[in-house]
C-alpha cells in the first residue's frame, strides 16, 4: 500500500529528532554508495545511516511538489536497497528502524506516480482507450509546426515563415499553411513539402486580409476566408446605424475559391460576400431595408455590439469555414454574432448575387443558421446557445456522428449576450431537407436539443475564451484543443479524458519539464498563456498524407535537463 507523503514526513521527522537534527548538507551526494554501504559499518552505524538517508530524502522533497524534486528523489531512491537491506538483516533492529524501513520503501515506490502527477508540460495522460495516431501542432507564437506521436515524441517538424499558427496535412503529404502575418491573420496561404520548401503560395491581394481559416477542396482548389473594409459612408448607405460604425469603416467577411496556377498565384473561380446578403430596419431610406424577422436568409447589419462597449471595425468576426462535398455547401462561424451559417456553394458567383439558382434555388443566401435566434428576432437572450464559438464544421463521412455539426463553444460572448465563463463542445443534428433545412413557421431554426456535448465536471475548469478547436476521431473519441492554455486532450463519448498533452513551448522557447508557460494576457476571466494554440488536428496512422514519412520517434519538445 502506498503511504501518504505527509505520513512519511512525520515519521522521518521523528528520526530527525532522535538524531539531534543531524543532517547532511547535500541532498544525496554525501551518502555512501550502495557497494560499500555494508562492508564498513556496524549495525548501529547502519541504523544511523538509514536515518540520515531518510532525512536526505525528506530534504529533497521538502521544498515543493515539483517535478524536478521528484526526479532527484528517484535517483536518491536508487540506493535504497543497500541501506534498507542492511538494516533488515540486523536481528536486533529496533521497531523504529523497522517502521522507517517500511515507510522509506513505500515512499520510494510511490515516486514514479508522484513524478507523473508533477509533470507540467508534454504528455500527461495516455490511456489504452486513446485513439492511435499523430497530432499536428502549429505553434501559436512561433514558426514551428510539429507532428507528435501518442507518446508525445516528435516524428516530424516543419519551419515556415513568420507566424504559422494554422496548418492542415494534405493527402499528398504536404502542409497547407496560413503564414506571414500576425496571429489569426495571413499574408499568404502556402503549400509546403515535407522539407519545408514552398511548392505553391497565394499572397493576399492588396486591400484584402486572409484570416482564421482555409482548406483544400476535393477538386484541388483552395477555399479562403478573407475580409475587406467599407468606408463609414458606404456602411451607412447600406443601412448601418452610424453610431455602431467605426470612424475608419466596417470590415466585412467574404470567401474566395482559388484554383492554383504554377508555383505562385491562382485564379479566383468563385466568390461569396456577406455584403451581398444584408438586411436592416434602421433607416427606410437606405439600402437593404426590411424586417430581419422575415428575412432569415439575410444578416442584420445592425445586430452588433452596443456602442457602450466601444465601436470596432470588425463586424461578424467569422473565424471558421468548412465544406460539405455531398451537399456542396459551406459552413461559416460568426464569433461576434454567436451564430453558424450554411450557404450554397453550387450557384456560380454571378447567379449567387441574385439570391437565385444553385441546388437550393436560393443562390448564396443563408440556408440555415443556428446558435443565437435573437440575431434574426426569433428568440430572447435565454435562447442563445453559442457564445463566441470556433471551429464549426461537419463531422466527416465514415466517422461516428457523420453529417452532424461539431462546435467549440468558447463561452463569455459580449455584454449584449449572455455571459458564460466556461467552454463546452456541442454536437447538433442539422434539420437537413434535401438541399434545404426544415423550420416551423415563426420559429427559430432547430434543433432545440444537442445530440452530444462535453463540459468539465466543474465547468469553469474548462474555459478558453478565444481560439480553440474540436475534432471527432475514428474510434469515437473527440480531440479538444483548449487553445488559451495550449492543452490538447481526447475524451471518450462518456467524457473520460484518455489522452492529454500540454504544448511545451513558451513563445519560441522550449520549456523544461516542471516549468509553466508564462502568462500572455488575462481576458474575460480566462488566463491566456504563452503556449497558446489556434487549432490542432489528429491524423490516424493510415491517413494517406502520412504514408511517405519516416515516423521514427525522436525526442520530445520539452527538455528534461
Amino acid at each position: 500500500m502506498k503511504i501518504a507523503l505527509t505520513s512519511a514526513v512525520a515519521a522521518i521527522a521523528i528520526a530527525a529528532s532522535l538524531l539531534g537534527g543531524g543532517l547532511h548538507s547535500q541532498a544525496y551526494a554525501d551518502s555512501p554508495t550502495p557497494s560499500d554501504a555494508r562492508a564498513s559499518r556496524s549495525p548501529d552505524d547502519a541504523s544511523q545511516a538509514l536515518r540520515r538517508y531518510a532525512l536526505q530524502l525528506l530534504q529533497i522533497l521538502s521544498d515543493a511538489d515539483q517535478w524536478e524534486r521528484y526526479r532527484q528523489a528517484i535517483a536518491h531512491c536508487d540506493g535504497a536497497p543497500a541501506y534498507l537491506g542492511e538494516v533488515n538483516s540486523d536481528r536486533d533492529v529496533s521497531p523504529f528502524d523497522a517502521t522507517l524501513v517500511a515507510l522509506t520503501e513505500d515512499l520510494c515506490a510511490d515516486l514514479d506516480r508522484r513524478l507523473d502527477d508533477a509533470r507540467t508540460v508534454g504528455l500527461l495522460v495516455n490511456e489504452p482507450e486513446a485513439m492511435p495516431g499523430y497530432a499536428l501542432i502549429p505553434g501559436g507564437l512561433n514558426n514551428h509546426i510539429h507532428l507528435i506521436d501518442r507518446q508525445g515524441r516528435v516524428v516530424h517538424s516543419w519551419t515556415v515563415e513568420k507566424h504559422a499558427d494554422h496548418a492542415r496535412l494534405l493527402d499528398n503529404g504536404n502542409l497547407l499553411v496560413g503564414y506571414k502575418a500576425g496571429r489569426g491573420n495571413y499574408g499568404a496561404i502556402g503549400e509546403f513539402d515535407p522539407d519545408s520548401n514552398i511548392v505553391w503560395r497565394y499572397p493576399r491581394p492588396r486591400s484584402t486580409l486572409f484570416h482564421h481559416d482555409f482548406l483544400k477542396m476535393p477538386n484541388g482548389n483552395v477555399l479562403i476566408l478573407a475580409e475587406r473594409i467599407k468606408t463609414k459612408q458606404e456602411a451607412v448607405e447600406a443601412g448601418a446605424n452610424p453610431e455602431l460604425v467605426h470612424a475608419d469603416g466596417l470590415k466585412y467577411d467574404f470567401l474566395i475559391e482559388v484554383r492554383p496556377t504554377g508555383s505562385e498565384g491562382g485564379e479566383i473561380v468563385w466568390e461569396w460576400s456577406t455584403w451581398d446578403y444584408l438586411v436592416q430596419d434602421f433607416d427606410p431610406s437606405k439600402e437593404n431595408y426590411g424586417d430581419p424577422s422575415e428575412h432569415l436568409e439575410l444578416i442584420d447589419i445592425n445586430f452588433r455590439r452596443p456602442r457602450s462597449l466601444g465601436v470596432i471595425k470588425a463586424w461578424l468576426h467569422t473565424n471558421g469555414i468548412d465544406y460539405n462535398p455531398e451537399l456542396d455547401q459551406i459552413a461559416l462561424s460568426s464569433r461576434d454574432n454567436s451564430e453558424l451559417y450554411i450557404i450554397d456553394h453550387s450557384a456560380p458567383t454571378e447567379e449567387a448575387i441574385t439570391r437565385k439558382g444553385g441546388n437550393s434555388g436560393k443562390g448564396g443566401a443563408l440556408l440555415y443558421r443556428w446558435g443565437n435566434p435573437r440575431a434574426y428576432r426569433h428568440g430572447t437572450i435565454v435562447d442563445q446557445r453559442l457564445f463566441g464559438q470556433h471551429h464549426t464544421h461537419w463531422i466527416a463521412p465514415g466517422l461516428p456522428g457523420a453529417g452532424n455539426i461539431l462546435i467549440f463553444n468558447n463561452g463569455h460572448a459580449s455584454e449584449r449576450d449572455q455571459r458564460r465563463y466556461y467552454s463546452s463542445i456541442e454536437e447538433i443534428v442539422p434539420p437537413v431537407d434535401g438541399y434545404g433545412y426544415r423550420r416551423e413557421p415563426g420559429a427559430a431554426y432547430p434543433p432545440a436539443e444537442l445530440i452530444w456535448s462535453y463540459t468539465a465536471e466543474m465547468p469553469t475548469d474548462f474555459y478558453a475564451t478565444i481560439v480553440s478547436g474540436v475534432q471527432r476521431l475514428p474510434n469515437g473519441n473527440t480531440l479538444i484543443c483548449d487553445g488559451t492554455s495550449g492543452n490538447l486532450f481526447q475524451v471518450t463519448p462518456d467524457g473520460k479524458t484518455v489522452w492529454q498533452y500540454v504544448y511545451p513551448m513558451d513563445g519560441d522557447t522550449p520549456l523544461k519539464q516542471g516549468e509553466q508557460p508564462s502568462i500572455l494576457a488575462q481576458a474575460a476571466g480566462d488566463t491566456i498563456t504563452n503556449n497558446i494554440l489556434y487549432r490542432a488536428y489528429w491524423y490516424a496512422p493510415d491517413h494517406p498524407g502520412l504514408q511517405n514519412y519516416d515516423l521514427t520517434p525522436g525526442a520530445t519538445i520539452e527538455l528534461y535537463e
